[in-house]
């Protein structure tokens, strides 16, 4: 009985909350703010093409420490990955956006046949260009201590 009670009195208190939980739609700005990072990494990272990633570029300050800073450091990672891991895909498994932040939660794979690493990237946008990055990258192991993937 007691039980029926407290159920009474939460199910109308969490029917309510419920869409606290829901995804909330994004403004136009942070739409904007999606496409603009969604083609600015498609161009990069897979096409490696900087004339076509780097119109989305604003100061681009970098806070990776292996990458340096501005336009002109995107360049020399893009080179670097066309000399040495031309066949480098990286896969955007999911996409979140707050205000000015664009979220990305990424399959990177250097070489086909490598299980790569799970990265998340952080961009700033401001203006309609990419103004700062920061990034994680973790490995991903050959053996898991769960069944849960990294993605």
């Amino acid at each position: 009985m007691k039980l029926m009670k407290v159920a009474m009195i939460a199910l109308p208190i969490m029917a309510a909350a419920a869409p606290a939980f829901a995804e909330r739609a994004y403004s136009p700005q942070e739409q904007k703010n999606e496409e603009i990072v969604l083609d600015f990494y498609q161009k990069a990272l897979n096409d490696k093409d900087f004339d076509a990633a780097s119109k989305y570029l604003g100061k681009y300050i970098q806070h990776n420490p292996l990458a340096a800073d501005g336009p002109e450091g995107l360049r020399s990672f893009l080179d670097y990955l066309k000399k040495n891991y031309p066949q480098s895909k990286s896969e955007i498994k999911r996409v979140m956006v707050d205000g000015d932040f664009v979220i990305l939660r990424v399959h990177a794979i250097r070489q086909p046949g490598d299980r790569g690493s799970a990265i998340v990237d952080i961009f700033r946008v401001e203006d309609n260009k990419i103004q700062e990055h920061w990034d994680s990258v973790q490995p991903i192991p050959e053996k898991s201590m769960n069944n849960n993937t990294m993605f």
